[in-house]
């Protein structure tokens, strides 16, 4: 599936330097929600606001692909903060993470939904595989740092310092019962998030 062509506002944002993921996943995971996606495709760039993401702590997480140490799969996970690590899962889908945390540390986050517009709509990218397949990325992006604006396809930008409500409930598809999934609250009236509740499509897990 092509890339949607989204014709989101350029934010122009303070690009997220490599502080800002060198520090525990939950924290990054909550503090993304609201900050742009940006992602570059020839001359065009797309533009999505995050909207929901989770958090995986590294080698004491058992639902987190470094449990079992270092592998070739998940060599970018031991990498710096805010390097990418993409995944291709069920044969079908791919995933999306950011690397967190110190280095060595292998934490990371996976995105798992965004919102932006189209000329005629908005458009909710909900779940990880979505939101790839919108935004033209799989295992080429594997590895990028997201930290140097312009010379990588993928970065991210500030939300300009606008809080939103935030929602946190256990991870999709994950037993452990932790609250480290994180969503922007449904607002009546609001239109720059989607509110409409859907259930997680299958290969969204981390």
């Amino acid at each position: 599936m092509p890339p949607v062509e989204l014709d989101f506002p350029r934010a122009c944002q303070a690009p997220l330097p490599r502080e800002f993921f060198s520090r525990p996943s939950p924290l990054v995971a909550r503090e993304l929600l609201g900050c742009w996606m940006v992602r570059r495709l020839g001359d065009q760039e797309l533009r999505v606001r995050i909207s929901e993401t989770e958090a995986y702590l590294g080698p004491s997480d058992p639902a987190s692909h470094a449990y079992r140490g270092l592998t070739p799969r998940n060599a970018p996970m031991f990498g710096i903060a805010g390097t990418a690590y993409v995944y291709f899962v069920y044969g079908m889908h791919h995933c999306f993470n950011v690397v967190t945390g110190e280095d060595g540390d292998p934490q990371a986050i996976l995105v798992r939904g965004a919102v932006g517009r189209t000329p005629e709509e908005q458009v909710a990218l909900r779940g990880p595989a979505l939101l790839c397949r919108a935004l033209g990325i799989d295992l080429s992006c594997n590895g990028l740092d997201l930290c140097h604006p312009g010379a990588s396809p993928i970065w991210f930008e500030s939300g300009n310092g606008r809080r939103v409500p935030v929602l946190v409930t256990p991870r999709v598809g994950v037993k452990d019962p932790s609250r480290m999934r994180f969503l922007v609250a449904p607002q009546p009236g609001r239109r720059d998030f989607a509110s409409k509740k859907e259930r997680a499509p299958k290969g969204s897990l981390h």
